[in-house]
């Protein structure tokens, strides 16, 4: 029978995907297809609304009818070579993860968190180019917080933070073979080379390294400058022969020099270098902290009373480096929670913080290149590189080790690298949390798909299957990525599997379901392509609606989350491939399992049959039942039924034919469990008893325990979401008191969540990215509580003339005064900067030329080598500059011009030969300045003794930079108002001629968050409206989409307020989050809606249906992409519970209720109209008249002939012409199946049958049969005889079966048992074309033809119709 009624097995087409000419099903098979017809079979509406029994959306029904039969003829093909497509498409998919191996992950913070192609890209990339990458210098900070007291005004803490930094001072770490110390890393300030051996070998080592403490306010801060070991001076005049800062006093040293007269001009010149740079004594007369130490100094101001400094008073105003000119700390860069008396002095401190300034691994490159502590390895950047890490590494743990139980306060100490460190923990895929939540969903899909009660029918095999190829179909998503260039970052690594999983997963349950429901009336042979045909519309369009929504999510011009987009929305194509193409196949081979009876994933096992088949009365062929007459032989018990037929417990039966028409079956009733009382059977011992087979026979005695239990047992295994939805659900949304209270209550919902919106502040703390069980989370949360300590630079630029626009740039710097948290002087200036500090030199240098121009010890001609300063003679050659290449120096100037005006603007002409000067002769103010020029300014050390005029002048400015520290930026609001109003002042200076910049890391962290708003506006605006083009276009209906689109809306609105009301800050993740909103929330809401809109009905009705068909698919989603997320609550870092779980979670909570709860209850008031209207009956489509069979061509006419049964063949031969004919459209509506082929004439009726017992008595039996059984009587036998050959339209046939009841004696007694088969058929005739073939699909020119061909055809068909009556 399979042959003849599946099309996929015609003998004559073979087994080719052109078979998707198929023939559609009755409604008695599929009785969704007058329901839900377009959603079916979109080809059936579209006919019946073009000849007018209906009314429709014409455009929506022939889109989906094309999408259909394509996706039809799919579904046949990948069920005909299952095999074929699967082995290729895991193959695919396998050669995709092959990419992994490329894949790189990004943990450069710039790379991943800087606007692409905005100016902030732009800035860092000037910076790169002409600094060099890594240039700059880092800062690693030590903070000390107390653990039980609050105040650290006290001796013990402020001894404990200096043996912190004295231990941060001495970490060294060995890299082959070299020794690396901090004085080797520092960054140090510069010493003029003073032309004199000794002192040139000694200097190089009491260069100090910059360290900001508050250690600096007392002698004990000299210890931390080194050098290392102490320096044999060899006795100098004035200067200890061991030397070191402790015991360093530069004013005696200097006055040492100045006494001998043969270092009188050395110590002139270290005389001038010390009062120009502000050195003065040093630490010598600073108080010590234990005045009872030898080493301290007998200068101390506590050295001889021995007693403890007045640590408030010592500290108030802050502290000063060894240059107390250039290195001035205030209070608020290196005290928190500072408290102060009536006499301002400081009464309490909650922390201490001081600063390491190492050099950035550039620097550390070029300092060290070409030397001979490098000249034996491969010296490169990437080395400097690898220095400067291990260094800072080392610092961290040594410096956290300090911080122990025994320790009175807490000591944590920050490196940058140790950030970076954390992000590449926290960028690694965590395998181990990965395989577990792959398994929970693994194990979810095997539950959720399994049937308790039916093993070979349920589903759980192809449910861990369709886990698997959606897993696999990420790893090979991913390695496409790889190959692409798209760089993986923590958002990726951490989130991409688990949230690709529960989206891919989604489609996987919805296609599952929806085998499920249509096994019972599909042909096996034709389920795939039918299931592809329903489901595939609603699959392409959730997918691309996600797609869209992922790539539409890219307009944020943030680098990881931009790749996170770009990724997301390609792992959705992948899994949209999977599921539409492999997974298929995977069901289609499952299919082979349960047709041949094969337990569910245990399919190396056989069941033993279907549980409920009870008796198999007949099975013989078509064949034979056309041409036996007799009855069918007796049915035997074996030997061993000895008990009584009464004692048989008897359950309510059903007799129907086989699935393959061949039979009938006796099977147990689907209503098992209602019990009905029959009478006596005494009566039936001598009477004929005549009963229904939908009867149910029980015991004299009642029901039993056992069967209350076996009926609930039954109860139980049928409990699904299906079940729920239909038996409850769908009925509590009719009630108006329930829609009425869900309305209210989403708008309650909605204005929380708009309040909630309000709520929403900007930023990303970055204890949120640091797990807190690390001493990075102590020191960042106590950073952010007392300090908040950036450094930043204004950054100045090429083509502008800065010797000319020298007041532009003093403004440039003093403009700086207006933002609030730049560290400031006490009188509220900002610090000065490099051209300031030029300046100062330079006028220094123009007093001393006038002084000994007033003395006569310079003239016009020269100046007197013996009594002339050496400033003076220094501002005598650079008066004398020109600035032109050609004529380079002019004495006749030096009497006329000036170093620096009256306006404090240097000699623009002679500007750049200053700053060659100033760069060598001033190297202590140059590096304090930080003004980081490049070019460098060229070398040109002065010579009191010489007459060398030839000052070089330096090359134009490209860079430098104004430094700044800013403090007490405690939150990222202080921090984006910070970063805005240094904007703001480069932004004017930009529109005043002033090509400038700011750097730093609040800027490449922060500044994201100015724009960000923007963006995200930008990018909701531009998904909602995608996704509305998308299902206006798809759907052909505007309505629907924008209803869809305003519960999109609300779910964002909603889902934005729970930030704001959990205290989830707005950051670049959860907008990306918001963005995706629209595509997963489409999961919760499109099936819905498209269910909706292919129903037939009132509004409430076809609600109903939508709810009933998509509530279990949409719950498995929503349940599997929570599943896919769960594991995110294992990991060690808040970030991705709070800014990912959390918000993921709330997603799904909010997604599903406004997707099952508040949709239908919008459609059942606000709905459109449905694509199918019918004319007759509101809520189901009348059965259309079948469109005429086709004349087939010679061949298939030739072909079929051969195949035709005996009827056909005797219809043949008496000379009728016969037209083979396709299949129609649409059944008739009692008929379930008919043949592939058959002539004009032929119709086959397999009617569903209700047994009917009559009980016979042994002697009646006998009589009947004509002898025990044997035969039929003679009557009933020419009857039925009648019945086959006569053509009337008889419904009524009888087969009587003989069946032997063993009884208590032992003996046999003769029952018939007759099986009468009722069937009332609609019969309408088809008229076969004479012509050639007609196209199933038919185009008019005009409407007027369309109907006049209709009415000709419908009159023709009524007149055949009547031919052919019974």
């Amino acid at each position: 029978m399979e042959s003849w009624s599946n099309p996929a097995y015609r003998p004559s087409e073979g087994l080719t995907m052109t078979s998707a000419t198929r023939r559609d099903f009755t409604p008695k098979s599929d009785p969704e297809l007058l329901t839900r017809t377009s959603w079916v079979n979109a080809a059936t509406a579209y006919r019946q609304v073009k000849r007018g029994r209906a009314d429709g959306n014409t455009c929506a029904l022939w889109l989906r009818l094309h999408l259909q039969r394509h996706l039809y003829s799919l579904g046949c093909f990948l069920q005909l070579h299952c095999g074929k497509v699967l082995f290729l498409g895991l193959l695919f998919l396998s050669l995709c993860c092959v990419g992994l191996k490329t894949a790189h992950i990004e943990t450069n913070v710039e790379e991943l968190w800087v606007e692409a192609g905005g100016r902030l890209e732009k800035e860092l990339k000037y910076t790169r180019r002409v600094l060099g990458a890594g240039s700059g210098s880092t800062y690693e900070q030590i903070i000390q917080t107390p653990k039980e007291a609050k105040n650290l005004l006290n001796m013990d803490s402020i001894r404990l933070h200096l043996d912190s930094v004295y231990e941060a001072t001495q970490v060294q770490v060995q890299i082959d073979g070299i020794t690396w110390k901090f004085r080797d890393i520092c960054y140090a300030a510069s010493f003029p080379e003073m032309e004199h051996p000794i002192l040139d070998r000694i200097l190089p080592y009491l260069l100090p390294c910059v360290i900001i403490t508050p250690i600096d306010c007392f002698w004990e801060g000299s210890l931390l400058l080194g050098p290392d070991y102490p320096i044999d001076t060899g006795g100098i005049n004035g200067i200890p022969e061991t030397l070191t800062w402790a015991n360093l006093n530069p004013v005696d040293i200097v006055a040492g020099l100045v006494s001998h007269p043969k270092t009188l001009d050395i110590g002139k010149q270290l005389e001038d270098i010390m009062n120009a740079s502000g050195i003065g004594t040093g630490y010598q007369l600073k108080p010590c902290l234990n005045p009872h130490d030898p080493e301290c100094p007998v200068t101390a101001p506590n050295k001889h009373s021995k007693q403890l400094p007045d640590l408030g008073g010592t500290l108030t105003n802050g502290c000063t480096g060894f240059s107390s000119k250039y290195m001035q700390w205030p209070e608020d860069l290196l005290f928190g929670g500072v408290m102060k008396n009536k006499t301002g002095h400081i009464s309490r401190i909650e922390a201490y913080q001081s600063v390491l300034q190492l050099m950035g691994e550039q620097d550390i490159f070029e300092y060290w290149k070409d030397t001979m502590k490098t000249s034996g390895t491969n010296w490169d950047k990437d080395a400097a590189r690898l220095v400067l890490e291990t260094w800072q590494r080392k610092f961290v743990t040594l410096v956290n080790d300090i911080n122990n139980a025994t320790t009175r306060d807490n000591i944590n100490a920050f490196s940058f690298t140790s950030l970076m460190d954390i992000m590449k923990d926290f960028s690694n895929i965590s395998l181990t949390r990965i395989v577990i939540g792959y398994v929970l969903m693994l194990i979810y899909a095997c539950i959720s798909l399994m049937r308790w009660n039916d093993a070979v029918n349920s589903q759980s095999g192809i449910g861990m299957a369709g886990v698997m190829l959606v897993s696999l179909s990420v790893a090979a998503g991913l390695g496409i990525c790889s190959v692409l260039g798209i760089t993986f970052n923590a958002s990726t690594t951490q989130i991409i599997p688990f949230l690709a999983l529960g989206l891919g997963v989604d489609d996987m349950f919805l296609i599952a379901h929806t085998y499920s429901e249509t096994s019972k009336h599909i042909p096996c042979s034709e389920l795939s392509g039918e299931v592809l045909k329903r489901t595939g519309v609603t699959v392409l369009l959730t997918s691309l609606t996600n797609m869209l929504a992922f790539f539409t999510a890219a307009i944020i011009p943030i680098p990881a989350l931009r790749a996170f987009s770009l990724q997301a929305g390609l792992l959705v194509l992948f899994n949209m491939g999977s599921v539409l193409i492999v997974f298929p196949a995977i069901v289609s081979l499952d299919l082979v399992r349960r047709d041949d009876n094969r337990i569910d994933v245990l399919c190396c096992f056989q069941s033993a049959g279907p549980s409920n088949q009870v008796l198999e009365l007949q099975h013989q062929s078509r064949e034979d039942s056309q041409h036996e007459n007799s009855p069918p032989p007796s049915y035997t018990p074996p030997p061993s039924y000895s008990a009584s037929y009464s004692s048989v417990p008897l359950h309510q039966t059903v007799t129907h034919t086989s699935s393959d028409g061949s039979g009938t079956v006796t099977s147990l009733a689907e209503s098992d469990g209602r019990y009905v009382r029959r009478g006596t059977r005494e009566g039936s011992a001598g009477g004929v008893s005549t009963t229904s087979s939908q009867q149910c026979l029980t015991p004299e005695d009642g029901l039993t325990c056992g069967d209350h239990c076996a009926h609930a047992r039954k109860e139980c295994m049928t409990v699904s979401l299906t079940c729920f939805a239909l038996r409850l659900y769908t009925f509590l949304l009719e009630h108006t008191f329930v829609k009425v209270t869900v309305v209210v209550s989403f708008v309650v919902l909605l204005i929380v969540g708009a309040w909630g919106v309000a709520q929403v502040r900007d930023g990303l703390d970055l204890t949120d990215i640091v797990p807190r069980d690390t001493p990075e989370f102590s020191f960042l949360e106590a950073q952010a509580q007392y300090f908040g300590f950036y450094s930043v630079y204004a950054v100045t630029k090429k083509d502008f003339d800065y010797p000319r626009n020298q007041k532009l740039l003093h403004e440039y710097n003093h403009a700086f005064q207006r933002v609030d948290r730049i560290s400031k002087h006490q009188d509220g200036s900002v610090p000065t900067f490099w051209l300031e500090i030029f300046r100062t030199w330079l006028k220094n240098l123009q007093r001393s030329f006038d002084r000994d121009v007033a003395r006569g010890i310079i003239t016009k001609d020269g100046w007197n080598y013996t009594h002339a300063s050496d400033d003076g003679i220094l501002a005598y050659k650079l008066l004398a500059q020109t600035g032109d290449s050609d004529r380079f120096y002019e004495k006749s100037k030096v009497m006329t011009s000036r170093l620096v005006d009256s306006n404090g603007i240097i000699n623009p002409d002679a500007f750049y030969n200053y700053l060659s000067a100033w760069y060598t002769n001033d190297a202590i103010a140059y590096s304090a300045s930080m003004g980081n020029i490049h070019p460098l300014p060229h070398d040109w050390l002065h010579d009191p003794q010489d007459n060398d005029f030839k000052v070089l002048k330096s090359r134009p400015i490209e860079y430098a930079q104004i430094p700044f520290f800013l403090t007490n930026l405690n939150n990222t609001e202080e921090i984006i108002s910070t970063v805005k109003d240094f904007r703001a002042v480069c932004d004017e200076f930009v529109d005043r001629g002033l090509p400038n910049y700011p750097s730093g890391y609040p800027f490449t962290y922060w500044e994201q968050y100015i724009n960000l708003r923007f963006y995200l506006m930008l990018a909701l605006l531009c998904v909602l409206t995608t996704t509305f083009l998308v299902l206006t276009i798809t759907l052909m209906n505007p309505w629907l989409a924008a209803v869809v689109v305003l519960v999109l809306a609300m779910i964002l609105v909603e889902l934005f307020g729970f930030m704001g009301i959990v205290g989830i800050k707005l950051s670049a993740v959860p907008a990306v989050i918001l963005i995706m909103t629209v595509g997963i929330g489409v999961e919760f809401t499109l099936h819905v809606a498209v269910g909706f809109v292919t129903s037939i009905g009132s509004r409430n009705r076809r609600v109903m249906m939508a709810t009933e068909h998509t509530f279990a698919p949409v719950v498995h989603g929503a349940t599997s992409t929570f599943l896919g997320i769960i594991m995110l609550v294992s990991t060690e870092f808040d970030f991705i519970i709070k800014y990912f779980f959390n918000v993921l979670a709330a997603l799904v909570v909010i997604g599903i209720l406004n997707g099952l709860l508040l949709l239908p209850i919008l459609l059942s008031f606000l709905g459109p109209k449905g694509e199918v209207i019918p004319k007759e009956n509101p809520d189901c489509l009348s059965t259309p008249t079948p469109e005429p069979s086709p004349r087939m061509g010679r061949d298939q006419r030739h072909h079929h002939h051969h195949i035709r049964t005996s009827s056909s063949s005797s219809s043949s031969s008496r000379g009728r012409r016969v037209y083979p004919r396709r299949n129609s459209d649409i059944s008739l509506s009692t008929i379930t199946e008919e043949p592939t082929q058959y002539s004009s004439h032929e119709i086959i009726v397999q009617p569903e049958v209700v047994v009917e017992t009559t009980t016979i008595p042994s002697s009646g039996a006998t009589s009947e049969g004509g002898g025990g059984g044997g035969d039929w009587g003679g009557g009933k036998r020419r009857s039925s005889g009648n019945d086959s050959d006569d053509s009337s339209c008889d419904s009524s046939k009888s087969f009587p079966v003989t069946i032997h009841v063993p009884t208590t004696s032992g003996g046999q007694t003769s029952t018939v048992t007759r099986v009468k088969a009722t069937a009332t058929v609609k019969v309408e005739v088809h008229t076969p074309i004479p012509g050639g073939a007609v196209s199933q699909e038919h185009s008019y020119k005009s409407k007027r033809r369309k109907m006049r061909q209709l009415k000709e055809r419908e009159s023709h068909g009524r007149r055949h119709y009547s031919d052919s009556e019974c």
